[in-house]
């Protein structure tokens, strides 16, 4: 027996993007653990890995959250060429996180360039719509402008938090396919016979 007798488990990397405060560390631990973590030390990233079943596929998420080191720009470079797929979040309480948003989108686009990449708008703390300062309709226009998917959130109250990983996690998976598809029929293509 070889050593691929045993089927890869397919690995799906998502790197998590933000101003610091607007919850970043909060999503993901509420999606790996079930815990809403209302006070958490934000002085380095972790990454986090968790198997899963993705439409009935076993897979793997790996998320990395980068935890306010986007200051250190060879840092932030390196995180961002591992990433497949990025869940850029803002706080719908504070306008300035949502401006912020435009620069990680434009960051990743020059590190990976690659205007294609996997990317959903989040703005998160929905819970708090009552100190909200970023308008649904301006979101959803970025994001519009982006051609990718926003959704609020509440790490508090777990809404759609599932439901970012999973479609950003379905975006990974239909864009690799694609990859391999490609790949597929250039190696066809390049059989020919004379």
């Amino acid at each position: 027996m070889g050593k691929k007798a045993k089927q890869e488990v397919p690995l799906h990397k998502v790197i998590m993007v933000g101003s610091g405060g607007v919850g970043k560390s909060a999503l993901t631990l509420q999606y790996m653990y079930g815990d809403f973590v209302e006070e958490y030390d934000p002085t380095k990233a972790d990454s986090y890995r968790k198997k899963i079943n993705l439409d009935n596929q076993p897979c793997q998420i790996d998320i990395l959250d980068t935890a306010g080191q986007e200051e250190y720009a060879a840092i932030r470079d390196n995180y961002y060429r591992s990433g497949e797929g990025f869940l850029c979040v803002f706080s719908i309480c504070e306008y300035e996180s949502f401006l912020h948003t435009q620069e990680f989108k434009d960051q990743i686009i020059r590190v990976l360039d690659d205007d294609k990449i996997p990317i959903i708008l989040v703005g998160n703390k929905a819970d708090l719509g009552q100190l909200r300062k970023v308008d649904p309709q301006e979101a959803a226009a970025r994001a519009a402008e982006w051609n990718c998917r926003y959704i609020e959130t509440s790490a508090k109250t777990r809404q759609n938090v599932d439901e970012v990983y999973t479609l950003l996690m379905r975006q990974i998976q239909q864009r690799k396919q694609g990859v391999k598809d490609r790949d597929r029929k250039r190696k066809k293509a390049k059989c020919v016979i004379l």
